[in-house]
């Protein structure tokens, strides 16, 4: 995975990468899930693929128990054949505009799953961008949210008996890595 830009925060590190989230050698990943938890398209599929029949079964226990899990919202299951040891599975906003909470709903994912990742005492935790491929939100918002997020997420970590977390952000093409890279050095612009 190619690393060019990074912010370090009280808290941590958060760093872009292009590349597979799939192949990423951590402790947990996260997944741009639907409420379902039964994988799909996108990374969702890419992540069920890779990690094998032990992620679905688990995935389809958790929805038994509590139901589908609500957009902003995370929970935790093994990583399968996956190099990371845990799976923590968010559900972002369908894009409607801006005006249905979106952003809200967005940031929430976000920092949910670091929560997750803390309760499952991941350090090293990958992340994709929620919500920009189905589901239809715009890459550069997406990303402004995201960061401000993760960055928010590290910070309430100081001082914690936790730790420091080592965010990666791993985009899957050029013109997603592009708008985190705008997003992280502060750039105007959309992508």
């Amino acid at each position: 995975m190619g690393e060019l830009h990074e912010l370090r925060v009280p808290g941590g590190t958060i760093r872009l990468a292009k590349g597979d989230i799939t192949t990423f050698d951590g402790d947990a990943i996260v997944n741009a899930a639907n409420s379902g938890l039964m994988g799909g398209g996108g990374v969702d599929g890419a992540i069920h693929r890779a990690a094998g029949p032990k992620l679905y079964a688990e995935c389809k226990a958790i929805v038994e128990r509590r139901g589908p899990l609500p957009a902003g919202q995370a929970v935790a299951t093994s990583g399968g054949r996956l190099p990371a040891a845990h799976v923590i599975h968010t559900v972002g906003p369908i894009w409607r505009g801006g005006n249905s909470g979106e952003a809200e709903t967005l940031a929430s994912a976000y920092t949910e799953s670091v929560r997750v990742a803390r309760e499952v005492g991941a350090h090293r935790i990958a992340f994709p961008s929620i919500s920009t491929g189905a589901y239809g939100y715009p890459l550069r918002p997406a990303a402004d949210v995201a960061l401000r997020a993760l960055r928010d997420a590290l910070l309430e970590g100081v001082g914690t008996a936790f730790g420091d977390m080592d965010v990666t952000v791993v985009l899957y093409d050029h013109v997603t890595y592009e708008a985190y890279a705008s997003a992280l050095e502060g750039r105007p612009g959309e992508a």
